[in-house]
């Protein structure tokens, strides 16, 4: 690799280093993923607006701020891309659509807290209309392309925020998941992706995300960069977040500086109802059962099952929280088709009414309670596949009505989305390869467990050095 190549994909926290110790200026390094952006973006379509004049006045900003001596954030000069979903000061809010069209006039809590640590914001990314789908497809946007091979999907809701990230436009970016749109777009780029646990980001200025489904993170390369990014960002907004997490014992990055006890993990290839589990996809669950193995584990398979209810109650928090959103258009004439169809469909089963809604939460906080007191009395960790299947072509949605696409989407989800029900924190580990895609595993824990998630993850990252794998789409200085 040349030596732009290697900072492509050098990481936030190795960027955050050098800029810290000043060798990399925060203008230089913005400069450099700015033409990066502007020479792939073309093809990739990972971002919907890119900041390149405010970038670089603030990048100078950070610089003149180092030159004064004054003291600098953990994120010193890092560039980071924010999902469309999340407020940016001065930027239209997009959803991923065409309905709305007044700047956010304020940055959410996320990206005050990115800038306040020394980020510099350098645009927003695609995503499907109200994250509703694990495609990156819609009509105002298009299609986000896979660096992989850009004839197939990086999935979603996150999918422009996985592309930019694996094709090393950005060190990091922000994603949101709400049924795994943090993890499924991170396993079919080759990324780390880490849920945090229900209420551990603030979801300001809203109270929350899907009602109790949704929550913001990192899509990164590197376990440290999840790491050091959800120490700058996390903790609630009083007044505002209605999910609140217990305060971590330590911080993620502290975390890292130790290994982890030796830990019973469970391994479950059990498939939620109407899943087909494909072959590349089992194999990289084993293939991460036998490192975790290697690096001490021990691994057992896990008596576990998803419970049949929980998709009873996955259904009206998502049908619920993207017509909330929908609701706040300011163009609603020019909404999706499919969009609008799935709002009609929850007002007249009466599925996102609120108290069914109200119902569903009730019932998904007693099922996780089950789960916490049934598999994690027994284990400390669980491993199971992130997705049926490696990535599929582009155009999944193409033709497609609200329910047909609800099905597809169902079954791509099924493995993620019951971790947004209970709450729990859940990441996506790579696992190798199938014709040159990436493959995934999970690693789900119980509540308060995002250090050892991190740790564990870090052992994996070191035994496979996937970071090193980088794609085509990319490879370009």
């Amino acid at each position: 690799m040349t030596l732009n190549t290697e900072l492509a994909f050098a990481g936030a926290a190795a960027i955050a280093e050098k800029t810290l110790s000043g060798e990399l200026s925060a203008r230089d390094v913005t400069d450099y993923f700015l033409d990066r952006i502007e020479r792939h973006n073309p093809v990739l379509n990972a971002f919907i607006t890119v900041l390149a004049e405010q970038a670089r006045e603030d990048a100078d900003g950070l610089d003149e701020k180092a030159h004064r001596g004054e003291e600098l954030g953990r994120l010193h000069g890092v560039p980071i891309a924010i999902k469309a979903e999340n407020d940016v000061e001065g930027v239209v809010t997009t959803f991923g659509g065409s309905g709305f069209s007044t700047p956010a006039p304020a940055d959410s809590a996320v990206v005050a807290r990115l800038r306040a640590a020394g980020a510099v914001i350098v645009g927003t990314t695609a995503m499907p209309e109200f994250g509703i789908w694990p495609f990156t497809e819609s009509v105002a946007n298009g299609a986000t392309r896979n660096p992989w091979n850009t004839a197939y999907s990086p999935a979603g809701s996150s999918g422009g925020t996985a592309a930019a990230v694996a094709a090393g436009l950005v060190p990091a970016a922000i994603g949101g998941d709400g049924g795994g749109s943090i993890r499924l777009p991170s396993a079919w780029c080759g990324l780390f992706g880490l849920k945090p646990q229900r209420g551990r980001v603030s979801s300001a200025p809203m109270p929350e995300l899907w009602g109790a489904l949704g929550t913001s993170g990192p899509l990164t390369r590197y376990v440290e960069d999840t790491a050091l990014i959800l120490d700058c960002v996390s903790g609630a907004t009083p007044g505002v977040d209605k999910h609140i997490a217990d305060e971590l014992p330590t911080s993620l990055m502290d975390a890292l500086n130790s290994e982890p006890r030796r830990l019973r993990i469970g391994v479950s290839d059990a498939v939620p109802f109407g899943t087909a589990l494909k072959k590349p996809s089992r194999r990289a669950l084993h293939v991460i059962a036998r490192v975790l193995r290697n690096v001490g584990h021990d691994v057992v398979d896990a008596d576990f099952s998803y419970p049949p209810a929980l998709a009873a109650m996955f259904v009206p928090q998502y049908l619920s929280g993207f017509s909330e959103e929908a609701r706040m258009a300011e163009h609603p004439e020019l909404l999706e088709r499919r969009t609008r169809r799935g709002v009609r469909i929850g007002k007249i089963t009466g599925l996102s009414s609120r108290w069914v809604v109200k119902k569903a939460e009730a019932q998904s906080a007693s099922i996780g309670e089950k789960i916490m007191t049934g598999i994690f009395s027994d284990v400390d960790l669980l491993l199971t596949p992130t997705v049926p299947h490696p990535s599929i072509p582009i155009g999944q949605l193409d033709a497609l009505g609200f329910l047909p696409a609800a099905l597809k989407a169902s079954s791509i989800a099924s493995f993620t989305s019951p971790w947004n029900a209970v709450g729990n924190p859940a990441a996506a580990v790579p696992a190798g390869f199938h014709e040159g895609l990436p493959l995934s595993a999970q690693l789900v824990g119980p509540f308060n467990s995002e250090p050892i998630l991190c740790q564990v993850a870090h052992q994996i990252q070191r035994a496979t050095e996937w970071p090193t794998f980088v794609p085509p789409q990319g490879l370009e200085p």
